[in-house]
């Protein structure tokens, strides 16, 4: 791995003729194998993290390497935010670009990648161009998991910024059918539901549909903030074995009782509201030495009973569903590799440890596939060929574009070979 300096370093070590392939690298926050490359280069862009903000205009222009952390904190004071964050604000700019992040207003704002107004790209020939958004590249390179050229910098337009607090709107929910319902109702653009999968009930969750505030609250003491600080952190030998299904399911008890049956118009921090693992460092530690799998689907609308036909196979399993997040997407966008669709998106995190998790993950493609719906790749670390291209019906439209940008296969990663996205 590389970790160059400036972008003529980075140009220079790409360029470099490297037989088993290149890809780039931000935070590391994928979950799987997209920016790793078994014997090949992988060039780690987390030093180019300068940016310029046009307060007037309302665009940062960034490279690579900033994270939407360093952005936040400085866009702030400017009275500007970014328009689109994930659950995690530990992103870099490249990797929300390749990825085609979204976050918990998609049904309103779309993608990441829908507000990028211009990209620097290095491609396989050691050109650097500017893509504009009605070039095909950049559609290939939004989503396109880093295997269209290295992402140097991008200009992003950004959201006015009134206040840094968000008017929260929760309710208890007793099941799917009510979650479904809650986040089809009134309420805010920032729209999730926290889900149980550990009780006696099929599912039951919490659901919330948060909006920003145009001014602080009068009676707010704290000043708000669009990031969060880690306040603790989870030591590098933390004993796995503490995490079991009882202790989950005590605390889920603990926080489905201790959360309002109804709570209209309650106040939150932007950074807190939409990043809450992030005040717990190496939250991940938790699961210990074998660590998890997160698998994030997303269904069309009309195929409800596919999600559910999802959580009932896994009920019915022995392995345990720690996490559980479920959310509604509006349209898709143009980018061939782009994730959500018109639907609903749901995210489980379950020990790697246990047995038979591929082959319940198998069955858990099949019914996504068959309902019309997808994985997400920046949270996958095995599916295969034949069920990628069951759930992306625009695949060989982006590998026709990707090959006529790199025909030697300069840029690959072990996702890339795994489900066939890239060849040898």
């Amino acid at each position: 791995m590389l970790r160059p300096a400036t972008v003529d370093a980075l140009h220079a070590a790409v360029t470099t003729p490297r037989g088993a392939g290149v890809i780039a690298r931000g935070m590391g926050r994928s979950y799987g194998d997209a920016a790793q490359r078994r014997g090949g280069l992988v060039i780690d862009t987390t030093a180019l993290r300068q940016f310029d903000l046009d307060a007037e205009a309302g665009t940062v222009t960034a490279l690579a390497g900033a994270t939407l952390a360093q952005l936040l904190a400085a866009l702030q004071p400017a009275g500007w935010v970014l328009p689109v964050v994930p659950g995690t604000q530990h992103v870099s700019v490249g990797g929300a670009i390749a990825s085609d992040i979204h976050g918990k207003n998609h049904g309103t704002v779309g993608t990441f990648g829908s507000h990028v107004l211009a990209l620097g790209l290095l491609t396989a020939s050691g050109e650097v161009i500017e893509l504009a958004p009605d070039h095909e590249l950049m559609a290939a390179t939004i989503g396109g998991m880093g295997l269209t050229g290295v992402i140097l910098w991008a200009q992003i337009k950004l959201r006015r910024l009134g206040s840094a607090t968000l008017s929260v709107d929760t309710d208890r929910a007793q099941s799917l059918e009510e979650i479904f319902s809650l986040l089809d109702g009134p309420g805010g653009s920032h729209r999730v539901a926290w889900v149980d999968l550990l009780s006696r009930r099929l599912a039951r969750g919490v659901v919330t549909r948060a909006e920003q505030l145009i001014k602080d609250p009068p009676a707010r003491r704290r000043p708000a903030s669009t990031t969060v600080p880690a306040r603790l952190n989870v030591p590098a030998h933390w004993p796995g074995g503490l995490l079991r299904t009882p202790a989950v399911q005590a605390f889920n008890e603990w926080r489905f009782r201790r959360t309002p049956r109804r709570q209209v118009g309650h106040v939150e921090s932007f950074g807190a509201h939409m990043f809450p693992l992030d005040g717990l460092d190496n939250w991940f530690r938790l699961y210990g030495a074998t660590g998890f799998v997160q698998y994030q689907f997303v269904v069309p609308r009309g195929q409800e009973p596919a999600l559910e036909a999802v959580v009932k196979r896994l009920r019915r399993s022995p392995i345990p569903c720690y996490l559980a997040v479920l959310k509604d997407f509006g349209v898709e966008n143009h980018a061939p590799l782009s994730f959500p669709m018109a639907g609903w998106t749901l995210t489980l995190d379950l020990p790697r440890r246990a047995p038979d998790l591929e082959r319940l993950l198998r069955d858990f493609d099949e019914l996504v596939a068959g309902a019309g719906g997808r994985v997400y790749l920046a949270k996958d670390g095995r599916l295969r060929p034949d069920a990628l291209a069951a759930m992306y019906p625009r695949l060989e439209q982006w590998r026709a574009i990707r090959d006529q940008a790199d025909p030697e296969r300069r840029w690959r990663s072990d996702l890339g070979l795994r489900t066939g996205l890239v060849s040898e």
